[in-house]
């Protein structure tokens, strides 16, 4: 079983902002985030989940995915998403997101549960921490889709 932990973190949202991710399988636990310089917390909660899925090397694995993330997690788990790919993602916030996540998703089929966030889970305070500390880096990365459709974000 792989367990990813994910968390996305936005200072103003829209403003500067981070994802952090920690992926466990076995004894094996890797860690990574990545700032950006313009972007909302939305994003960076989706954009955790599919660079975590983009890291697994190995398929037919069991995949659970632990966010705090109600928009992501509820938008898969309840079937949204299927609904808004059906209408082209028409007037959907974070379609390019949407659509790299769709074929990760068939790939790895992950299970998604949503964990309080801010509540002493350890694996997610440290996907918190990771992300407000990337969204703090000096360096950030330009989410070049969001600055270009804020509109439709």
């Amino acid at each position: 079983m792989i367990n990813i932990y994910t968390d996305g973190a936005a200072q103003g949202n829209p403003g500067p902002g981070g994802y952090g991710v920690v992926m466990k399988f076995n004894q094996h636990v890797k860690e990574f985030s990545e700032g950006f310089r313009l972007t909302t917390n939305n994003r960076m909660e989706l954009l955790a989940v599919i660079v975590a899925l983009e890291a697994i090397k190995k398929e037919n694995i069991p995949v659970t995915v632990y966010s705090d993330s109600k928009y992501v997690v509820e938008a898969v788990e309840q079937g949204w998403i299927w609904n808004w790919e059906k209408k082209n993602f028409a007037k959907k916030a974070n379609e390019d997101l949407w659509r790299r996540f769709i074929p990760l998703y068939h790939t790895y089929k992950p299970k998604f549960k949503w964990i309080k966030g801010h509540a002493g889970h350890p694996e997610n305070e440290r996907c918190d921490a990771l992300a407000v500390q990337a969204a703090q880096n000096a360096s950030l990365q330009v989410d070049t889709w969001y600055e270009n459709n804020r509109d439709l974000a």
